[in-house]
């Protein structure tokens, strides 16, 4: 039984990418996960991808580019006001403008500096660079 499966999904992808693998296929696939995908692939951080049913739960085959050094999530999932990113950019991101936090707003899923320019705030879900 899964606990979390955003972060099973975040270690999955981490650790495909750091073996060189072209692909990897996420089992099982949610809303979030694929609103997190759409991010990550406008952002430039991962390939296509698309979901594929079957019988047990539906799945996200992916295709990597190799361009992730390091991802995961949040935990717990701070809330945080469109001020007060700074704060934890410093916290999960290695250098500035490096990297993305996921923030799930009421606006949808994003990233960070665009939460920042729409001047809304979320919670935390997720980071990458």
């Amino acid at each position: 039984m899964l606990n979390d499966p955003l972060a099973n999904m975040m270690s999955l992808i981490l650790n495909n990418e750091l073996i060189g693998k072209q692909e990897c296929l996420i089992k099982p696939s949610s809303k979030i996960m694929k609103e997190m995908l759409a991010v990550m692939k406008e952002k430039g951080y991962v390939g296509e991808f698309k979901e594929i049913e079957d019988s047990r739960g539906n799945y996200i085959k992916l295709v990597l580019t190799g361009n992730i050094n390091k991802c995961g999530v949040i935990k717990p999932r701070y809330s945080v006001k469109s001020k007060d990113f700074e704060k934890f950019e410093k916290r999960y991101l290695p250098a500035k403008d490096m990297g993305i936090l996921f923030v799930s707003t009421p606006k949808g899923i994003m990233a960070h500096y665009d939460a920042k320019s729409k001047k809304t705030g979320g919670r935390l879900l997720a980071f990458c660079y």
